[in-house]
C-alpha cells in the first residue's frame, strides 16, 4: 500500500496546474457542498467541513489521478430519506447525532469491504437499477428543493408528500426569490451549453452575495443562509447509546455499496479514458478513510464527485496534489472568510443545488435503453419510480429483484436453433437464418446456447423430440456455449439419450469445455462419456455416428438444379484431428481410461489376420465405444500398447513380436499421414511421443 501514490515521481510542470484546478474546485465546492448538507439534514457550513478532511484522507491512500471526494449528490439523498423516514427536524439536535453515525458505519462497512477484497460486488448491481436509482434519488431531491426557489421550507417524504408540499407553496410564492433562482438557474443552464469550462456556479454565488450587500434582498422575503462563525470544525464523540444502531449500520450499508459502485464504477471511466492504471481495492481503502474523516467532523457520508473530477479534468489537473490544494482552500475559508456565508441567497444556492442534480438523472441512459434493451429500460424505470414513490431502500430493492427476474427469464428462454450446412462450406448455420443451409440428412444438429439447468433444460428436451423424424440416425447438441449443468439438467439429459437410444437414435453432445465433462462424472452420468456419446467436435459425432463425410444434405428436389453442380457431396470437409480426445473427454481419468482401452484392443488380436489389420487400418473397429479415433488419439492408443507389449502386461500373447512390429508400421503410417496432410502436426506429433499423457514419464 503506497500513501499518496500520485504524488510519486511528481513532476514541476505539474504544479501550476494543479493549484490551480485545486482552487476552482474548492471554490465550486463552497455551493455544492453547502447544498448537499443541507439536503442531508445538516446545518450547509457542515458542507464546508466534509470539503477539508474528507477529501485529504481519500487523497492520501487514492491511486486515481483525476478523483475529486466530498460531500456529495447520493449519500446525501440516502441520508437525508433517512431522517425524514425518522420523523427526525433537519439540523435537529437528533439528526445531527444520527447522520455523522451513518457516516462511521458507511466507513466501517468500507473497511470491511476492503479486508474482504470485496471489490466484486460492484458486479452484482447492473447499470439499469444504478441508473434508475441514482436517477430517482436526483428527482426526489430536486422536488424536495424547488420549494426553497419559492420562498418556503424544503420538502420531505416521497412523491406525494412532496407534490403535495410543492403545491401547498405554489400558494404562497415570494416572487422575487422565485425570480432570482430561476434566473440562476437559466445561467447555470446556459453556461453549461456554451461555456462549459466557465466556473458559472461561483459567478452565480458571488452576484447573490452582491444583491443581499447592495440591494437588501433579505428585506424583500428572499431567505438567507444562516451566518456561520469562523473556525474549524470540533470532534465529534458518537453518542452509541443515543441513535438506533441497527437502522444507522443498515442505512450505513447502503451508502457504503453506494459509495462503492459509483466511485470505482466513475473511477474506471476516468482511468481508462486518460490511460492511466487504478489499484481498485486500495480504492475502497481510499473512500472508507474519507467517510471515517467525514464521521470524524460530524459530516454526512462523502463521495467521489464526478462533476468535480470532470471539472479537474477540464482544468488539467494532475495528480492528487489537486484535492490537498483545495483541502488548503478549504480550511483557509473556513479560518478567516466565512463572512459571505450569511449574505447567500437561499434560492441562489438551491438553483445550484438543482442545476448540479439535473447532470446526475440519466436521461441518457433511459434513452438509450428504450432503444437497445425494452426490459432493462422497464427495470431502470422501475427502480427509479421506486425510488421516488416508496424511498431509497424500496426502489434499488424492486431494481435488483427485477434485474434476477429479467436474467432467470432471459435463462429460461435461452438462444437456441436447428443448424445445417452450406453447400461448399464446412461451417455449421442457423436452419431458419440462412436460407442457403440445409439440415443433414438424418442428423438433427442443435444448438444450445445457454447453461443448462432446472428452468430451461425442458426446453430443450421439447425441441429435440419434436424435432426427430422417423429417418433421424443422430441427435447432436452442439454445448459450445455452455459452461455449467446442473443435477436435473444431467438427469434429464441421460433419460433424453436413453429414449433416443432405444429408437435406434445416438445421440451426443460436442464442443463444450472439460469442465462440462467433468461436472457429468460429478453428476453421475459420466457413462455417457464412457459409452463415446461426449465428442470434442460435430465433426468427430458425425462420424462415430456412421455419417458420410462429406454429409449429404437433405436438399430439396425443387433446389437440386440449382445446386447440381456439387451434387450430393455438398461441401469440402477435412478430416478431424482431435488433439488427444480422450483427455478432454476424461480429465484426470484419461491415462486409466487409454489403459483399459489398450486392453481390450490387446484383448481382441487373437489372429494373424487381425494383426496385419492393426497394420494396415488401424485400431478404429476394436476401440470399445470411441470407435472414431483422430491420428494424434490412435497414436496416443498404440503407444500405450507398445508399452504394455515391451513391460511384459502382454507376455503371454503369442503374437507378441508381430503385435510389436504391426503397431509400429501403423504409427509410422500415422506419421507419414501427418506429415503429407498437415505438416503443422508432425512437431506436436514428436513432442507427444515422447512423454507420456500427463507427461509423467518419457517413453
Amino acid at each position: 500500500m503506497k500513501l499518496f501514490a500520485t504524488l510519486r515521481n511528481y513532476k514541476p510542470e505539474y504544479l501550476p496546474k494543479d493549484i490551480f484546478s485545486g482552487i476552482i474546485i474548492a471554490a465550486v465546492s463552497i455551493p455544492i457542498a453547502m447544498g448537499y448538507a443541507q439536503i442531508a439534514g445538516l446545518p450547509a457550513v457542515y458542507g464546508l467541513y466534509g470539503s477539508v478532511f474528507p477529501i485529504l484522507f481519500f487523497a492520501l491512500f487514492s491511486t486515481s489521478r483525476q478523483f475529486v471526494f466530498g460531500v456529495d449528490a447520493t449519500p446525501a439523498a440516502i441520508v437525508g430519506g433517512a431522517i425524514a423516514a425518522h420523523g427526525f427536524a433537519p439540523e435537529s439536535g437528533q439528526a445531527m447525532l444520527y447522520i455523522p453515525m451513518v457516516a462511521l458505519f458507511a466507513g466501517l462497512w468500507l473497511l470491511l469491504f476492503y479486508f474482504l477484497r470485496a471489490d466484486k460486488i460492484v458486479d452484482f448491481i447492473s447499470t439499469p437499477v444504478m441508473g434508475g436509482f441514482i436517477s430517482g434519488i436526483a428527482v426526489t431531491i430536486i422536488l424536495m428543493q424547488i420549494p426553497k426557489l419559492m420562498g418556503s421550507p424544503a420538502g420531505s417524504g416521497e412523491l406525494l408528500e412532496l407534490s403535495k408540499h410543492i403545491w401547498e407553496s405554489s400558494r404562497n410564492i415570494n416572487w422575487l426569490s422565485l425570480g432570482m433562482g430561476v434566473s440562476a438557474l437559466l445561467l447555470l443552464i446556459l453556461g453549461k451549453q456554451f461555456m462549459p469550462k466557465f466556473p458559472m456556479a461561483i459567478l452565480i454565488m458571488v452576484l447573490g452575495v452582491m444583491a443581499t450587500a447592495f440591494f437588501h434582498v433579505n428585506e424583500y422575503g428572499v431567505v438567507l443562509l444562516a451566518a456561520v462563525d469562523p473556525g474549524m470544525p470540533h470532534l465529534f464523540i458518537p453518542q452509541f447509546q443515543q441513535v438506533d444502531l441497527t437502522h444507522a449500520a443498515g442505512r450505513g450499508l447502503m451508502v457504503a455499496v453506494v459509495v462503492m459502485a459509483e466511485t470505482l464504477l466513475a473511477e474506471n471511466n476516468f482511468a481508462s479514458k486518460n490511460g492511466y492504471k487504478l489499484n481498485i481495492r486500495q480504492e475502497i481503502l481510499a473512500c472508507a478513510a474519507g467517510n471515517l474523516a467525514a464521521a470524524a467532523v460530524g459530516c454526512c457520508p462523502a463521495n467521489g464527485s464526478i462533476s468535480r473530477t470532470s471539472m479537474n479534468e477540464q482544468y488539467g489537473g494532475k495528480t492528487q496534489g489537486v484535492s490537498i490544494v483545495a483541502a488548503i482552500v478549504m480550511a483557509g475559508i473556513l479560518l478567516g472568510a466565512t463572512g459571505f456565508i450569511g449574505y447567500l441567497p437561499v434560492p441562489v444556492l438551491t438553483a445550484i443545488v438543482i442545476s448540479a442534480l439535473l447532470n446526475i438523472v440519466e436521461t441518457h441512459l433511459a434513452l438509450r435503453l428504450f432503444k437497445v434493451s425494452k426490459p432493462e429500460f422497464y427495470i431502470f424505470l422501475a427502480a427509479g419510480i421506486g425510488v421516488l414513490c416508496l424511498g431509497t431502500i424500496y426502489g434499488v430493492s424492486i431494481g435488483i429483484i427485477l434485474s434476477f427476474v429479467a436474467m432467470i427469464l432471459k435463462a429460461t428462454n435461452p438462444p437456441r436453433a436447428l443448424m445445417g450446412m452450406v453447400p461448399g462450406k464446412s461451417d455449421y448455420y442457423d436452419l431458419n437464418k440462412n436460407r442457403f443451409a440445409y439440415p443433414i440428412k438424418g442428423v438433427i444438429l442443435y444448438r444450445f446456447s445457454e447453461d443448462m439447468f432446472f428452468a430451461n433444460i425442458k426446453i430443450l428436451q421439447n425441441d429435440i423430440q419434436q424435432a426427430v423424424q422417423e429417418d433421424t440416425k443422430a441427435v447432436i447438441v452442439d454445448s459450445e456455449a455452455v459452461n455449467s449443468i446442473d443435477f436435473t439438467a444431467a438427469d434429464a439429459i441421460a433419460l433424453l439419450a436413453d429414449s433416443l437410444e432405444k429408437r435406434g437414435i445416438r445421440f451426443y453432445m460436442t464442443g463444450h469445455t472439460d469442465k462440462i465433462n467433468r461436472q457429468m462424472r460429478e453428476l453421475g452420468i459420466g457413462h455417457l462419456i464412457d459409452k463415446g456419446r461426449v465428442r470434442r467436435t460435430v465433426l468427430s459425432a458425425l462420424k462415430d455416428a456412421g455419417v458420410e463425410i462429406p454429409c449429404i444434405l437433405d436438399i430439396p428436389e425443387e433446389d437440386c438444379g440449382r445446386l447440381k453442380r456439387l451434387g450430393n457431396r455438398a461441401f469440402p470437409h477435412g478430416e478431424e484431428y482431435t488433439l488427444e480426445e480422450f483427455i478432454w473427454a476424461f480429465g484426470e481419468d484419461a491415462e486409466q481410461e487409454i489403459q483399459k482401452r489398450a486392453d481390450h484392443v490387446l484383448g481382441q488380436i487373437h489372429t494373424v489376420e487381425d494383426i496385419c489389420t492393426l497394420a494396415e487400418q488401424g485400431v478404429d473397429q476394436l476401440v470399445d465405444a470411441w470407435g472414431f479415433l483422430g491420428e494424434l488419439d490412435e497414436d496416443l492408443l498404440l503407444r500405450t500398447m507398445e508399452r504394455q507389449l515391451k513391460n511384459g502386461a502382454e507376455k503371454n500373447h503369442k503374437e507378441k513380436d508381430r503385435l510389436c512390429q504391426a503397431i509400429s508400421q501403423r504409427r509410422e503410417k500415422l506419421r507419414k499421414k501427418l506429415f503429407q496432410e498437415h505438416p503443422e502436426m508432425t512437431e506436436y506429433l514428436e513432442e507427444s511421443r515422447s512423454h507420456r499423457i500427463a507427461g509423467k514419464y518419457t517413453s
